[in-house]
């Protein structure tokens, strides 16, 4: 069965690199993008419809919002999720001054990627000076642009606490002990919220697991996938 990934915030499908080289799943794989609609529910109609009758979905960050919306929109074809530094809350009021500061200075500027701080605050502490991991996280944003930059700082995240119980399939979150972007206790939300959810902890790690720990994730992945398969 087909595994489609969703990638984050202003990340494309070499977001998932490192972490499938070492990946002991079935494929064929697909790699979603989030560079149309302009909205969570938008973007999951959008992957919806490139993607295969029925399949494995695993969703990072933002393309964790989107996941679980595609989970809900086609309960039938999703078939096990994976949630990967995500949470179920809605944009904070820091988060949403954030980004209005962020376009406005857009209009006026010309779009030269994501910004060193922003990088580094999603990365480990340790990591915060590993100028290849930064610049690969804003080689991502400098090549999906402006215009995607404008499209995704625009969409509000919003809560879907509330109806994380129509999530039925076997679904795994994961999440890092460093991460300075989604903590842990929103990981305890979600498996709190979706019907026998499992929860990993990746040590070591900040928010961009796929990108920091592949080996780990992809072992966790491995794990739950063939455990999945069997039950």
């Amino acid at each position: 069965m087909t595994i489609l990934f969703v990638p984050g915030f202003m990340a494309d499908s070499t977001l998932w690199d490192d972490m499938v080289a070492l990946l002991d799943a079935p494929r064929p794989l697909q790699f979603a993008n989030l560079d149309t609609g302009d909205s969570i529910p938008g973007m999951a109609l959008a992957v919806l419809d490139q993607a295969p009758a029925d399949f494995v979905l695993v969703g990072f960050s933002m393309g964790g919002y989107v996941a679980r919306e595609m989970a809900r929109l086609a309960p039938d074809r999703v078939q096990a999720l994976a949630l990967i530094a995500t949470s179920a809350r809605e944009d904070s009021p820091e988060q949403a001054r954030r980004k209005a500061s962020a376009l406005r200075q857009l209009s006026s500027a010309r779009f030269s990627g994501l910004g060193r701080a922003s990088v580094t605050a999603s990365v480990h502490p340790s990591r915060s000076r590993d100028e290849g991991l930064i610049e690969r996280v804003r080689a991502m944003s400098i090549k999906l642009g402006k215009d995607v930059f404008a499209r995704q700082a625009a969409i509000q995240r919003d809560s879907d606490i509330d109806v994380l119980s129509e999530i039925r399939c076997p679904t795994l979150i994961v999440a890092a002990d460093g991460d300075l972007l989604r903590s842990i206790e929103e990981a305890k939300e979600l498996v709190a919220g979706i019907p026998d959810a499992e929860l990993a902890v990746i040590p070591g790690s900040g928010h961009m697991i796929p990108l920091e720990a592949p080996r780990a994730l992809a072992e966790t992945l491995s794990g739950w996938l063939k455990k999945t398969r069997t039950a």
